[in-house]
């Protein structure tokens, strides 16, 4: 039979493709693994990118609700506001709980064209919050209680 010699060649092609596989699977496996040296997992940082929203999630952002008109809940009329007055230059006023000094002295400013020297604030048992605004040496806390009509 001829083509014996064919075969040949084609079984040594088979074996060489086969020897260079071995060889490939080989460099394969000798490839060090990493050594843990912790006992716990650590998750590996990965990118983060940067968000990029294909819309806004609000269409409108939301106003403040506490503006000037509702931190000012209502002036207090008691004797003894009415004493702080007269006696130290101070008006009293009932505000919102939420409010800190900074916003009550800007809504005061606002409200009534106004310098406030200092604030102090404290909770009622009622819960409500009381702001004694002490008013600067160039305004009289007379004269603003009778602007706003607590005298």
């Amino acid at each position: 039979r001829g083509g014996g010699a064919a075969m040949a060649g084609k079984d040594v092609d088979m074996a060489n493709k086969a020897a260079a596989a071995v060889k490939r699977t080989i460099k394969k496996k000798s490839r060090s693994r990493k050594v843990h040296t912790s006992v716990t997992f650590h998750r590996p940082k990965t990118l983060v990118r940067a968000r990029t929203p294909a819309y806004p999630r609000k269409s409108v952002p939301t106003p403040s609700r506490l503006d000037q008109y509702s931190i000012l809940k209502f002036p207090l009329t008691t004797e003894s506001a009415m004493k702080k007055i007269e006696d130290n230059n101070t008006l009293v006023f009932v505000v919102d709980t939420r409010a800190d000094k900074r916003k009550i002295k800007d809504a005061v400013c606002r409200m009534y064209d106004i310098q406030v020297k200092k604030i102090n604030t404290l909770i009622r048992p009622d819960g409500q919050k009381k702001a004694y605004v002490r008013l600067t040496a160039d305004y009289d806390a007379l004269d603003v209680a009778n602007k706003i009509g607590i005298i």
